[in-house]
């Protein structure tokens, strides 16, 4: 039996759910990186990292390969940087709001 769409949507979301992941997604989007340059960039232990690559290799989120000796990642398609875009911009989105409601507050001094 397959999964609705709605719990594949939300399984994709709690992939998201770690500030580990998004660094890595983010850091990927320049192109593909071997798990060195990925560890000089996230201060965490390489057991760490290597748990959350798991995580989005088995999302489907990234992809991995070897070239030589180095263990080279990529996101798996260009959509995965398209989201990420999404969200920084719903994120600006957001905040713009709650700016513009805290300094309407501010301004008018009275509950409405």
């Amino acid at each position: 039996m397959s999964v609705p769409l709605y719990q594949a949507k939300a399984e994709l979301f709690r992939t998201l759910g770690h500030p580990v992941r998004i660094r890595v997604l983010e850091l990927l989007q320049d192109g593909p990186k071997p798990v060195r340059d990925l560890l000089a960039v996230i201060e965490v232990e390489a057991s760490n990292l290597s748990q959350q690559l798991a995580v989005l290799r088995r999302a489907g989120m990234v992809t991995s390969h070897r070239d030589g000796p180095l263990v080279m990642y990529a996101l798996s398609t260009p959509d995965v940087a398209d989201l990420l875009a999404a969200g920084r911009r719903i994120l600006g989105a957001v905040l713009t709001d709650r700016d513009g409601l805290l300094g309407e507050l501010r301004s008018t001094g009275a509950d409405r």
